[in-house]
């Protein structure tokens, strides 16, 4: 299984699933990262934390921890 944090930069995925439960889940799922959304790897920080990412025409920083569990197909 490929994660958000495995993809590498300037690479375009699509989402499949996303882990986790409770709070965690419902944060990544409010940002608009849901199943079926085309989600791609802009920038990622000198240290690798956070990661940058365009969802539905806007960028947004993630956690390593949170993409870790975006599930991704592409």
């Amino acid at each position: 299984m490929k994660t958000l944090k495995s993809t590498a930069i300037g690479e375009t995925v699509i989402v499949k699933r996303i882990t986790g439960e409770g709070a965690v889940k419902r944060r990544i799922m409010d940002m608009g990262i849901t199943k079926g959304t085309t989600v791609s790897v802009r920038k990622v920080a000198p240290l690798g934390d956070p990661i940058e990412v365009t969802v539905r025409g806007f960028e947004l920083s993630i956690r390593k921890a949170d993409a870790d569990k975006i599930i991704v197909e592409g």
